[in-house]
């Protein structure tokens, strides 16, 4: 059996032969002597189109074939330059799988994505989800295959923890108690919990990936995050994928080199893997991606501090309706005007240490600290890094400032004593880089199935 994708890729070696196909029915139409079915085998962004004739004993059958139904098809390609398609399927030979009934709820017809979310069992069949989740596979190999040829140890970060890596008390917490008796106690003995204490799935990998690349010198995590944040934006999700690179030996500036190589590397790679996907997503979802990805990869990234970025937002002639203030976070219409008074991505760096996490290198100016988020056209923030505070002192120091119980992260704390070094590290959201890569804006549509407050379905 031979694939759509192979036929495309290799017309040559398959013209005029017999081949076998199976797929499934996008589209078909028929006349009284013959009919033309458009056929999905999932290796393949497009389609192939089999020709049928009466002579075929089921032909009456064939005619009244619907959408999404599966078929085996035996028949011999034959090239077509002067049509539309650049070859077809003479079938000699049609058997039916399964026939779809008429009740099929994706037809031919235009459906929204919101619609499309009740049916994520189906929405791949659809053409842009197909491409979304083709690019999706792509860019996961890319990410991969960069750190791979780089010299990572690729590290598996656990998802069960009992430290909150972010200390924003997102959790969700795991147990096996009872929650019917805990509530009739009115009090929870997490002694007797599974795991003798609180647990929770991972918000972040990193503090465990800081253990492993005191080891290795560079690790990198890809793997399922999950955040009990009640939020209903577009860009965020319940569970999603974290990326996570730690490097020893790495400070601030070596790490944004090193973010800016890496995004470069994974928009070339899909615009390689996916020409076809990438068309598609260009023409009927986002006009213009495909400039944009390939003017990031003859951009220089700009780097300002967030001081710099603050300055830049208060003499903007713009009536925002959130106010930049010094010593603050920026809101997503800052990002958007960033970008764009710079031309293209911009490393902000050296934020307010308030409003950042305790692990963060203190500057020696005592208000800031070494860190740094990458705001890219179209996307926002799509990575947030840092320098690791590597003085056990002022770590000890600052989680005590922030009331945090500093015997949890005991071993934690003893990286900084056994053989600590300098090291930095940095998040990328998988899904956010989704949505920059495909023009999509809900993160609901670029993930298989979304997890949300409130939905939980499939």
């Amino acid at each position: 059996m031979v694939t759509v994708k192979e036929l495309y890729r290799n017309t040559k070696t398959y013209a005029g032969k017999e081949i076998h196909l199976a797929g499934w029915v996008r589209t078909a139409r028929d006349s009284k002597t013959f009919g033309f079915i458009e056929l999905n085998d999932g290796s393949f962004f497009k389609n192939i189109q089999i020709v049928y004739d009466d002579t075929l004993s089921n032909f009456s059958e064939l005619t009244k074939i619907t959408i999404s139904s599966s078929l085996r098809v035996t028949g011999t390609l034959v090239e077509t330059p002067e049509a539309k398609q650049p070859f077809e399927v003479k079938a000699t030979n049609i058997n039916i799988e399964c026939k779809s009934p008429q009740d099929y709820p994706l037809q031919k017809k235009g459906q929204s994505v919101e619609f499309l979310r009740e049916y994520a069992y189906l929405r791949p069949r659809t053409n842009l989800f197909n491409a979304v989740f083709r690019v999706r596979s792509a860019a996961a190999i890319a990410i991969h295959n960069y750190f791979q040829s780089k010299g990572y140890i690729y590290f598996h970060a656990p998802l069960i923890t009992a430290n909150d890596g972010e200390g924003a008390g997102e959790m969700f917490q795991v147990t096996t108690l009872d929650l019917d008796k805990v509530a009739e106690l009115g009090k929870v003995d997490y002694s007797k919990d599974f795991f003798g204490k609180h647990v929770g799935l991972t918000v972040t990998g990193q503090l465990e990936g800081e253990a492993f690349a005191m080891a290795y010198g560079k690790i990198y995590t890809f793997g399922p995050s999950f955040r009990a944040e009640n939020s209903n934006t577009k860009t965020h999700a319940s569970e999603f994928w974290m990326i996570e690179p730690e490097i020893a030996f790495c400070d601030l500036e070596e790490l944004m080199n090193i973010e800016e190589d890496m995004l470069k590397y994974i928009v070339k790679d899909v615009l390689e893997k996916c020409p076809e996907e990438m068309e598609f997503l260009n023409k009927f979802v986002a006009p213009g991606l495909i400039e944009k990805l390939e003017k990031l990869l003859d951009s220089k990234f700009t780097r300002v501090t967030h001081e710099e970025v603050i300055t830049i937002l208060k003499e903007a002639k713009v009536d925002w309706e959130f106010q930049p203030e010094y010593g603050e976070d920026i809101a997503k219409e800052h990002e958007k005007y960033i970008t764009e008074h710079f031309g293209g991505p911009v490393f902000i760096t050296n934020w307010p240490k308030d409003i950042k996490a305790f692990y963060m290198k203190q500057n020696p100016d005592g208000k800031t600290v070494a860190a740094v988020d990458l705001e890219v056209p179209g996307a926002g923030e799509l990575m947030g890094g840092s320098q690791r505070e590597e003085n056990y002192d002022k770590l000890i120091t600052r989680m005590k400032e922030l009331g945090m119980h500093t015997e949890e992260l005991d071993w934690y704390l003893n990286l900084r004593k056994y053989g600590g070094c300098v090291h930095s590290g940095f998040g990328m959201g998988f899904e956010r880089l989704l949505i920059y890569l495909t023009g999509v804006e809900n993160i609901r549509d670029v993930i298989p199935f979304y997890r949300t407050p409130g939905n939980c379905d499939f």
